[in-house]
């Protein structure tokens, strides 16, 4: 564990206010939003749920920025961040983007965090032949449908009808009950329902193609380098299929007490201190700097 004194942080303060306001850069293929914070010589990247943007790991930000450069970028579509030329992408295509985004910034290794969609895209980093992560915490990871296709179909269906009928605005009231456990505060609750009002419809469709169309067992980041975690009381990713992915693998698993999916958002404390704990992985003998 990194050194220093964790201060409690309140899941819906401002992120400009912790110092960790949005930013853009232009790539190739368009413009990426993100936000930063933090200084050091190591550093973070963090990539969100399907349902959230960079905003979400506020709280986590405010702790891990005492310890290392920390980056949470806007998904494709997310954001002020350009939607994918691809209809119906795959975990590369994202795992690409992310890559133009770190050579922008000049990030040469980083400890590569993503939150459910974000492990997906995560674990996709992993397979790129010029990659940039030295480890890897993957959240309440995604699994995908690509190898359930009659589930993805309902699945599919399912959101982008929910997309239809109920707007962006009615998604968000609807979220929190979803992604937090039933003990979560109002400010966690907020924060939840203020990230996804932020959810722009051509960025949520492509991602929901995403999840339906692939199955995160395709990539697997080097077992000595990766940890997978998951909130105690969560029922979208649950303990148990978190828990059986990290098996199937061989990477190291351990629930977040008291929180949801959003374990970010509800727990970002505790959260930020298993990214931390990670963070000694990027020192590990045979890692190059």
């Amino acid at each position: 564990m990194a050194e220093g004194i964790v201060q409690p942080h309140a899941p819906g303060a401002s992120s400009a206010a912790s110092g960790f306001a949005e930013n853009t850069v232009r790539i190739g293929g368009g413009v990426l939003g993100y936000r930063e914070g933090g200084s050091g010589r190591q550093a973070i990247v963090l990539l969100h749920g399907i349902s959230s943007g960079s905003a979400s790991w506020s709280g986590c930000a405010a702790v891990l920025g005492g310890h290392a450069r920390v980056i949470a970028w806007d998904a494709p579509g997310y954001g002020a961040s350009t939607p994918l030329p691809q209809a119906r992408p795959t975990a590369v295509h994202y795992a690409e983007r992310l890559h133009e985004l770190l050579e922008a910034l000049q990030v040469d290794q980083c400890l590569l965090v993503g939150h459910s969609l974000g492990a997906l895209m995560a674990a996709a980093y992993s397979s790129l032949p010029r990659q940039r992560a030295a480890a890897f915490v993957l959240m309440s990871p995604a699994i995908g449908y690509g190898a359930r296709p009659e589930q993805a179909l309902q699945v599919r269906d399912k959101r982008l009808a929910a997309l239809r009928e109920l707007g962006i605005q009615g998604m968000a009231q609807k979220l929190p009950d979803r992604l937090l456990s039933g003990q979560a505060g109002e400010p966690a609750r907020e924060a939840v329902r203020h990230n996804a009002l932020r959810l722009r419809p051509e960025g949520y469709a492509q991602a929901v193609e995403l999840l339906c169309g692939d199955d995160i067992d395709r990539y697997a980041p080097p077992a000595s380098a990766c940890r997978v975690y998951c909130g105690e009381h969560d029922i979208v990713t649950t303990p148990e299929q978190s828990g059986q992915y990290a098996q199937r693998h061989g990477f190291p698993f351990a629930p977040i007490a008291k929180a949801g999916h959003a374990c970010y958002v509800e727990q970002p404390d505790d959260t930020a201190r298993m990214i931390l704990d990670a963070l000694t992985l990027l020192d590990a003998p045979g890692t190059t700097t």
